[in-house]
């Protein structure tokens, strides 16, 4: 299910009433431990609290007295631990996840006007023209990770892209795909332009294009924060180095094959 922004509710619900909207503090800006929670779970969440404070060096009390802080103004949310196996007696462990309010939080700089913009270039030029959009914006990203990922091994390339993304604010990190056939898992916990993607999919499409052109093999994108999944997992498929990587690079369309997971 596609996301709504908030200019969409606007619009479909009537007029903007500030006294009716809380504010929203932007996390992006903020530099104390608060926040430093936060965006820890952002990037590594689903996460338990014990994780959390090891990572930040924080007392249990420390972490839960954030947490609640966050929980309380809805931008973190608590939830029972996927099983992995079989699960023993007990509790299932609680995680902590970022909510569509916490991510908001990290600032959509523009959605409304972005929106706007490529609703009104549809309109009068088609949805090609959305679609060249996409795929030149993505070009300029492509053309500076390009010269970051030459020379770099093929196994390591996916990590590399990972830290590009992550310097360009998508909390990116790459991990060993758990599905059969074995590859990694290019993750983007955060998508500075979820909004928008969700109303116009050209964007994602475009950037699974681009990554199978710079990784030089197939990808697959399995979720989006787009369609309201917590993570962009895309699959890259294990590439035989033996070759000589001739294989030629191939993808699907964002929304082709998507299977939701949490990673």
């Amino acid at each position: 299910m596609k996301k709504v922004s908030g200019g969409q509710r606007a619009r479909e619900g009537g007029a903007h009433d500030p006294a009716r909207t809380p504010a929203v503090p932007d996390l992006g800006a903020e530099t104390g431990t608060r926040a430093r929670v936060a965006r820890l779970i952002l990037e590594q969440g689903p996460i338990t609290a014990s994780s959390l404070g090891e990572r930040l060096g924080l007392t249990p009390a420390a972490i839960r007295r954030h947490l609640d802080n966050l929980m309380g103004e809805g931008l973190v949310e608590a939830r029972d631990a996927r099983p992995i196996g079989r699960r023993g007696r007990g509790r299932p462990a609680r995680v902590f996840a970022i909510t569509e309010a916490g991510r908001d939080a990290f600032v959509h700089g523009y959605d409304d006007l972005a929106s706007s913009a490529l609703r009104f270039l549809a309109e009068r030029a088609g949805p090609g023209a959305v679609t060249e959009f996409a795929r030149r914006q993505v070009a300029e990203l492509e053309a500076r990770y390009r010269p970051l990922l030459e020379g770099v091994p093929p196994q390591a390339r996916v990590r590399k892209l990972a830290e590009a993304l992550t310097n360009d604010g998508y909390a990116a990190a790459a991990a060993e795909a758990p599905a059969p056939g074995g590859g990694q898992q290019l993750c983007q916990h955060h998508c500075p332009v979820g909004h928008v993607a969700a109303e116009f999919p050209e964007l994602c499409e475009a950037e699974v294009e681009a990554f199978a052109r710079l990784l030089g093999t197939p990808v697959r994108r399995l979720a989006t924060i787009a369609h309201g999944d917590g993570v962009c997992t895309t699959h890259v498929t294990p590439r035989d180095i033996e070759a000589g990587g001739t294989a030629q690079a191939r993808q699907t369309p964002a929304d082709g094959g998507r299977d939701q997971q949490d990673v």
